[in-house]
């Protein structure tokens, strides 16, 4: 290929990323994306059985005329160019399906070509400016199932959005609907409906015929209500209601049984709706800021459930109901008024993620250590109750990878920290830390210690043995040993300085290996000086 378009170094990352000795006329897919490209390079244009172009984030002002050259291609991605006009020739890719314009300054004007494109399954304008859809795309591709339209300007769909028939997925998410586009309600093949943070007030009862609906996306907006149709759409497995003005939920949504995810967080619910425990399918669960104190008793029917989150709410008892869901990996309580674990929490034998921060326990809970897959705990405390210690036994949690104690009163951390041989990420900032055990030394998969605002005057001498730490905060320490200065420069300065140290103790050391009466002779006046400060204040006198 010549390089006549193309800088020679962004077509040298092209090629080698496109392996060069097999770029041929018979190329079918080319990555020239994150280039800094300005152009579209001619070279690329003249791969006439090409089927998938990658271009996004480039800096690519226009599409240059020769793009009709490539009449086999099936994939085009321009999406975060600097794209404003579409020129004609685009129009004469007669095999493309899946174009994605989106995040491009595009004149209004310029969009009638993408009409031209009769063969289009997938079309993505996110981010474009666009304040309306133009008419012409509505009426003349027949084919879309796939149209991103989300994080625009707009307030309504064109009435010919009906005849889009084949289409499955449609985004609109952060627009400024108001009112639901009614319209939507006739496309039957619609398996995706994204308005989320729109203006939405109500979804209409026409809602129920989508009977093919699987995801409906409808969190942050202003919904009091749904309608009960909404039941009919007995498909839905995705329903996300999260940040709304809902206090209740329609009983017949429990026929909704096929579901596998619910976002309920930020509504004012006060009680878990009694429909949602018939959701056996349930796997994840979000029911953060909704005002609830407790759970049902027929929560525990949700068996199946992987995910929950509880935080922010005024549960002040662990709710027993939880240790009945074997499946959960994740558990977030965070920032609710528990103070005790029940010891029936060493049932949930796959847990791997548990959130306790902002809670009032007056102690460690030393039931988190019958969690035999525990790999990441908060319990960090910015309100309530904090805790002073962590026990030895923290151990026990083998597999534990992540381990978040900050904003609490602890003095020391335990040993056993060494014996943990999973541990990534050690979190114990703004405690009362004076020192810390030699043992952390031991902790080789450690990645990430953070130490800020805390009493630390020394660090251990083999602090640098953890060659796989790549972060480590010390701000807000009166840090004597290495000096302030080596540590404001940085991880990389203070392990120069540690091993520098070493090694001038391990010469003294040798020194006085081979000079052993210089040793006793340089021992003598001390003890000598202490000798006369036992008997008396001023050892001059005794001179």
């Amino acid at each position: 290929m010549s390089k006549e378009v193309l800088k020679p170094e962004h077509l040298s990352k092209v090629l080698q990323r496109n392996d060069p000795q097999q770029v041929t006329d018979r190329t079918f897919f080319i990555d020239g994306s994150n280039q800094s490209l300005e152009t579209i390079p001619s070279e690329i244009l003249a791969l006439k059985e090409l089927e998938e172009l990658h271009l996004e984030n480039n800096q690519i002002a226009e599409i240059p005329p020769d793009i009709q050259n490539l009449k086999n291609v099936r994939v085009l991605y321009l999406h975060k160019n600097n794209l404003q006009c579409l020129w004609p020739e685009l129009a004469s890719l007669s095999s493309l399906e899946s174009l994605d314009l989106s995040s491009n300054p595009l004149l209004y004007s310029s969009l009638t070509v993408v009409s031209c494109l009769r063969t289009l399954r997938e079309l993505r304008l996110y981010n474009t400016g666009l304040r309306e859809v133009p008419t012409v795309i509505c009426k003349s591709l027949h084919h879309l199932e796939l149209f991103g339209l989300s994080e625009n300007h707009l307030q309504s769909l064109p009435g010919e959005i009906v005849n889009q028939t084949k289409l499955r997925e449609i985004y609109l998410k952060k627009n400024e609907f108001s009112v639901f586009p009614c319209d939507l309600c006739t496309l039957v093949s619609l398996e995706v409906i994204d308005l989320d943070h729109n203006k939405l007030k109500a979804i209409p009862e026409e809602i129920g015929n989508l009977v093919r609906l699987q995801k409906f996306y409808v969190a942050s907006n202003h919904l009091s209500l749904l309608p009960e149709s909404l039941s009919q759409c007995s498909k839905l497995s995705v329903l996300d209601l999260t940040h709304n003005l809902l206090h209740i939920l329609p009983p017949t949504l429990d026929q909704l049984t096929e579901l596998t995810e619910v976002g309920l967080s930020e509504n004012r619910l006060e009680k878990v709706p009694r429909l949602l425990c018939r959701w056996t399918q349930l796997q994840l669960l979000y029911l953060r800021n909704t005002c609830l104190r407790g759970l049902r008793r027929s929560f525990k029917r949700l068996i199946n459930l992987r995910f929950l989150d509880l935080s922010q709410n005024h549960i002040d008892h662990f709710p027993v109901q939880i240790c009945a869901l074997k499946n959960l990996e994740i558990l977030a309580l965070d920032d609710n008024k528990v103070g005790q674990l029940p010891p029936t929490m060493s049932s949930l034998t796959k847990l791997k993620i548990l959130g306790l921060t902002g809670n009032d326990f007056p102690s460690f809970p030393e039931e988190i250590f019958s969690l035999v897959s525990l790999e990441k705990l908060y319990i960090g405390q910015d309100q309530g109750c904090k805790i002073s210690y962590v026990p030895e036994n923290i151990k026990k949690l083998k597999n534990l990878k992540e381990l978040y104690i900050e904003n609490n009163l602890v003095e020391q951390l335990p040993a056993s920290l060494g014996l943990m041989p999973n541990l990534e990420v050690l979190d114990c900032r703004h405690n009362l830390l004076k020192q810390l055990p030699d043992a952390i030394c031991l902790a080789q998969d450690l990645k990430e210690l953070l130490l800020e605002d805390n009493l630390l005057t020394h660090l251990p001498e083999n602090l640098d043995h953890l060659v796989n730490l790549k972060v480590l905060t010390l701000k807000k320490n009166p840090i004597e040993d290495p000096p302030m200065e080596v540590c404001a420069q940085g991880k990389d300065a203070i392990w120069k300085y540690l091993k520098e140290n070493r090694i001038r103790k391990q010469m003294a050391i040798k020194m006085l290996k081979l000079d052993p009466e210089s040793s006793c002779r340089d021992q003598s006046y001390p003890c000598l000086r202490s000798f006369y400060l036992r008997r008396d204040d001023d050892p001059h006198t005794h001179r």
